[in-house]
This record gives C-alpha cells, structure tokens and sequence, in this order.
C-alpha cells in the first residue's frame, strides 16, 4: 500500500491553483471537470509520478468547518519537504509568500510555517 493522492481543503481552486503552480511550483497533473468543481491535482516537479495533492473544494459545511477551525487554532493543514528550509524560506518571502513561523530549529529539524492564502497553514521541513 501506498500514498497516492492527499487533498487539502481550498476555498477557490482557481485560486489555490495559481498560488501551488506559480507561488510553489507544483506541476498540474491533472484537471477534470467534475460538476461545478474539478479534479485538480498537483506534483512535486522533482517526483511527477509521486503523490499528489488534490486541491480539494471546501463547500461542504465540515470541510469549512475543520478547515476554519485548524487555520484559527495555527495548526498546519499539511507539511512538505525541503531540502533548505532556510533558502525555501527566503525564496517564498521573496515571491510574496506570507510566514506566520520563520525558519525554527525542533529537535533534528528546522521548520517554518506560511498561509496559502486560501484558508491554510502550511509547513515546510527540513530533516
């Protein structure tokens, strides 16, 4: 068994596209019309056949609810890997990229911590 597809709640995928393919990087893997939303996934480009991370809409009434809940609480709704939290961290800061923790030593890893801008913490770490 394996990790295929996670998904973080968004509150507008076209959004939430833009910020994870031109802010972050990710390459667009694919993208199905499903009703009135999509199928929108996105992968690393350095692993085009890894896992990937369905930009998933939040309207139903406790996906909006968990997701308001843990960004006002500042729990991250997911984490990537870096290879150098510190030079990730300058490049986002220098693409607009909002930070609510700069890069913090814990332990045997170095984290850091960014809004998405729609509706999520995100977590950067560096092991």
């Amino acid at each position: 068994m394996k990790i295929i597809v996670n998904s973080i709640f968004v509150e507008d995928q076209d959004k939430a596209l833009e910020f994870y393919s031109e802010t972050l990087g990710f390459k667009v893997k694919q993208d199905v019309p499903v009703g009135e939303f999509r199928w929108l996934t996105l992968v690393s480009p350095h692993d085009q056949e890894g896992p990937e991370l369905l930009l998933e809409p939040n309207n139903h009434p406790a996906a909006k609810d968990y997701q308001k809940k843990i960004f006002d609480d500042g729990i991250p709704a997911t984490m990537f890997g870096v290879e150098d939290v510190h030079k990730e961290y300058k490049q986002l800061k220098e693409r607009g990229v909002k930070f609510m923790m700069e890069p913090t030593e814990m332990g045997e890893v170095t984290v850091a911590v960014f809004d998405d801008t729609c509706g999520n913490f995100i977590q950067i770490i560096q092991k």
